[in-house]
């Protein structure tokens, strides 16, 4: 049995005092790609900030990877990101720097020392995107496309075991964001976990994985097609 990286049970999550979603479970074992859907408002984004104790669980079981979010400590919450990968729907590139200066700096951040051991691992994680020819180009010059995929190289930057996806492919076209979801598929593949918030419903048709649906106050798992 793989193990398990998300495990809620009946959980409530609350924003100034009132209830965003309640009774949630969810389920999301190591190398699994799920989605989170749901429209506009429905709470995914809420939801997936709970994952990385952005906001505190109100009631309910809640465990990510070995920590119990309804009683973690601030002191570990930057030890839980470190072990989390997390894409957004704007990219959020340094655009002062370039594509190896954003990807060091993130390293640094993390507590990584040493030029060479971190030019290594910068050279590693292009590698995954495909992105080493780009590792000198400042973010304005890289398309949509590139862009995410550099924010999915950060990501992978510290070996995530899930990576958090918040509308990876909003800002991109049909024919690159299918590229992006083949690479976050191929990481799931790899044995990292990706849970992707989207309402593309042609890219879940396209590439089908266990689908959660926020709704009514409630998230519902409805369907396992993977």
């Amino acid at each position: 049995m793989t193990k398990r990286i998300i495990e809620y049970n009946g959980v409530t999550i609350e924003r100034g005092g009132t209830a965003v979603l309640s009774d949630v479970t969810i389920t999301v074992r190591e190398g699994e790609m799920a989605y989170l859907t749901g429209r506009v408002g429905s709470g995914k984004t809420t939801l997936l900030k709970t994952l990385y104790a952005q906001l505190p669980i109100a009631q309910g079981e809640a465990h990510m990877l070995d920590y119990d979010l309804t009683a973690i400590r601030q002191r570990d919450i930057p030890y839980l990101r470190r072990r989390l990968g997390i894409v957004f729907q704007d990219f959020q590139l340094l655009m002062d720097r370039n594509v190896y200066d954003n990807l060091k700096f993130v390293l640094k951040a993390t507590g990584w020392q040493g030029e060479d051991v971190m030019a290594q691992r910068i050279e590693w994680a292009l590698t995954q995107v495909d992105m080493v020819n780009k590792a000198y180009e400042m973010p304005h010059r890289l398309s949509g496309g590139e862009q995410q995929r550099i924010a999915i190289a950060r990501a992978l930057l510290n070996t995530p075991q899930l990576i958090i996806a918040d509308e990876p492919t909003g800002n991109l076209d049909q024919a690159t964001s299918r590229e992006i979801m083949t690479l976050l598929k191929s990481i799931a593949a790899s044995g990292t976990a990706v849970l992707m918030a989207t309402h593309n419903r042609t890219l879940i048709d396209a590439f089908p994985a266990t689908e959660y649906r926020c709704e009514a106050h409630t998230v519902k798992k409805v369907a396992t097609n993977a």
